[in-house]
């Protein structure tokens, strides 16, 4: 490749990499392609073949190494994310209007649902409540539990 058209061919590798990239999207062939963009790179300075290659390994090192990964993680989203209604449950939630085993509204996330509650419980307009689950366009909710603070305790030596 000391002709002056070496970094050609390196664009070369680095086109046919990236297009076995385009079949695998593994992040693996681009970041190749990469280190042959840095040997082409190396060799429009004129670099001999052994710093080209050097260059393309070291390059091609550092991508795996540390962008892969970044991009991957990036990239990736969480399997056990749930998605769609089934996102909602255990989301907290404000009563909006008042919310009985038959009928209210809840916001959830800046949203207006429908809801109800279960177990004959009631959670007043401003309550935080917890989405169990969504049943059509109604969300089922619980109240919270009363913490012991909430708890209202009978007089010393009563």
């Amino acid at each position: 490749m000391g002709d002056g058209n070496g970094w050609l061919v390196w664009v070369g590798v680095a086109l046919a990499l990236g297009a076995v990239e385009a079949a695998t999207v593994d992040l693996v062939f681009i970041m190749l392609a990469g280190g042959a963009l840095g040997g082409a790179v190396a060799s429009a300075f004129g670099a001999g073949f052994a710093i080209q290659v050097v260059v393309a390994v070291v390059v091609s090192g550092m991508l795996l190494g540390v962008v892969r990964p970044l991009a991957k993680k990036r990239l990736t989203t969480a399997p056990h994310a749930p998605m769609g209604v089934k996102g909602y449950a255990g989301r907290p939630a404000t009563v909006i209007e008042e919310v009985t085993d038959h009928s209210g509204r809840v916001s959830i996330g800046g949203e207006t649902w429908t809801a109800r509650v279960l177990d004959h419980q009631v959670a007043r307009p401003g309550d935080q409540v917890t989405v169990l689950r969504i049943e059509g366009a109604t969300a089922v909710v619980e109240t919270a539990p009363a913490s012991p603070q909430d708890e209202v305790l009978p007089p010393p030596g009563t």
